[in-house]
């Protein structure tokens, strides 16, 4: 065994949930088995054990695979910056910020840090589980392609074609994705299966047939719908959803149009007592809710604008005024603040936009990107609290003075002088059993005993479980070379 790629018949067919299934089933039969994404385009980041950053979906990946996350499992990260611009990160670094028409030039000069990494992780490896990105359908995008069919020929890895039932026309999708190919591509292609199937899947026992006929690819099986998905991280903003409605104290958190690293959420959604509710663009911030969460963002000050755009900053002064609380998290704890400075043009054209003014900081943003797993001690509670930091920009300010937490014996974050707004740069941290009991405690809601870790793990089992029960994993295995 070598290396197998699992490819999209369309963007957000599951192939990360997928690759995560097969990458914990893969381990529980004694194998040892990596992930890789040669290229993702997520603001949703993780820090790793050696000092960069990848995809959030290729940690969750690397969770499954009992390793932790390095920055070969993602060569290459592009986190949207605007609507025609993104900053490229290779290797866990970042490069540059280039407008989308200029990274079709750079794609072809980045193919051997790609091939460099995967052959790391293929040496050090029983098996290397590799996810493409979008679809190889997209043929304009071909040319010096580094994400689907150009690194599968690059590096001969055999590809299975993953369809998505639960959007229809699933037939035409692997079927018109056969049709479109080179045929040099379309013969990587050594098999299809289908997602997120749901009701009998022997109802598609006709169009099953029918795929395998037309595209003279073997079938390695239909997966129902995974019921549990909601236990693990949402890779795409697009699938950030509200939390079930259980009559509990209501959080609100804002949608915003570059939100970045939310699975900071997560931990909050899967308490009981918690009504975790989105909120999206032309809605507003629900005017019972207890706490409004700003999240991170990968433009401060373009979502400060997006955030006015919707009169949220008037909702939050009003939901301030009646004595809510409000939590910044990183972009957000930015946003909080009197200003946010971009002297250098770091994050878009240089210049300077009004915060909220919720807390008495400034924030400067700055060339070097703070990238790093935390230890910190929460200020008010005493509780140790483990975390990352991925942010560019300095802040200061008198309140600064009642910090957030402490770090090394330094100060981290702010609180204002009445205590209800609250800002750090510290991601992650709701993940902490007993911090985040403390944390809704002052909040007035009792702790659930829930174990965040557990549950995601619990959670991956099921979905090895499930993948083993409905997919042929042993003759997906066999195909790897």
């Amino acid at each position: 065994m070598t290396a197998i790629m699992i490819q999209g018949a369309g963007s957000n067919v599951g192939k990360s949930m997928l690759v995560a299934g097969l990458c914990r089933a893969a381990v529980r039969r004694g194998l040892s088995v990596a992930p890789f994404k040669p290229q993702n385009m997520s603001n949703n980041a993780a820090v790793t054990t050696d000092g960069g950053e990848i995809g959030r979906a290729q940690a969750l990946q690397a969770l499954a695979s009992r390793l932790e996350p390095i920055t070969d499992m993602n060569p290459i990260l592009l986190k949207p910056e605007t609507d025609v611009g993104a900053q490229v990160v290779v290797q866990g670094k970042r490069i540059a910020t280039v407008k989308s028409r200029d990274y079709a030039a750079l794609k072809p000069r980045l193919m051997g840090a790609v091939l460099e990494s995967f052959n790391r992780l293929k040496a050090s490896h029983d098996l290397v589980i590799v996810e493409g990105a979008g679809s190889p359908a997209e043929v304009n995008l071909r040319a010096g392609d580094i994400a689907n069919m150009g690194f599968a020929r690059a590096a001969d890895v055999p590809v299975i074609l993953a369809g998505d039932i639960d959007r229809g026309g699933v037939i035409a999708q692997i079927v018109g994705t056969q049709a479109v190919l080179d045929p040099e591509d379309a013969a990587m292609i050594a098999g299809f299966l289908i997602n997120k199937f749901r009701g009998d899947p022997s109802l598609f026992d006709d169009g099953y047939r029918l795929i395998e006929a037309r595209t003279g690819w073997r079938g390695f099986g239909v997966l129902p719908w995974f019921s549990q998905a909601h236990r693990l991280p949402a890779e795409d903003a697009l699938d950030l959803r509200s939390g079930p409605s259980s009559g509990g104290i209501k959080i609100a958190c804002l949608a915003l149009s570059r939100i970045a690293n939310f699975d900071d959420l997560d931990p909050l959604k899967a308490e009981p007592g918690v009504d975790l509710v989105m909120v999206r663009a032309g809605e507003t911030i629900p005017c019972d809710a207890q706490l409004v969460i700003i999240p991170g963002s990968k433009s401060t000050r373009g979502d400060l604008e997006f955030l006015r755009a919707q009169g949220w900053d008037i909702d939050l002064m009003a939901h301030y005024r009646r004595g809510g609380h409000v939590l910044g998290i990183c972009g957000g704890y930015q946003m909080l603040g009197r200003v946010v400075r971009d002297p250098g043009g770091i994050e878009g054209a240089p210049g300077e936009t009004a915060g909220l003014g919720l807390l008495d900081v400034e924030t400067e943003m700055t060339p070097d990107k703070r990238l790093t797993r935390t230890r910190a001690v929460h200020a008010a509670s005493g509780l140790e609290v483990e975390g990352y930091e991925i942010h560019i920009g300095r802040t200061e300010g008198p309140d600064r003075a009642r910090p957030f937490a402490q770090v090394d014996g330094q100060p981290e974050g702010a609180i204002s002088a009445c205590g209800r707004v609250t800002g750090s740069y510290l991601h992650g941290l709701f993940a902490a059993d007993a911090f985040r009991a403390a944390f809704l405690g002052q909040l007035g809601i009792a702790a659930s005993g829930l174990s965040h870790s557990a549950g995601v793990e619990a959670a991956l089992d099921a979905l090895a479980d499930h993948v083993e029960t409905h997919l042929d994993v042993t003759g997906i295995l066999s195909l790897a070379r």
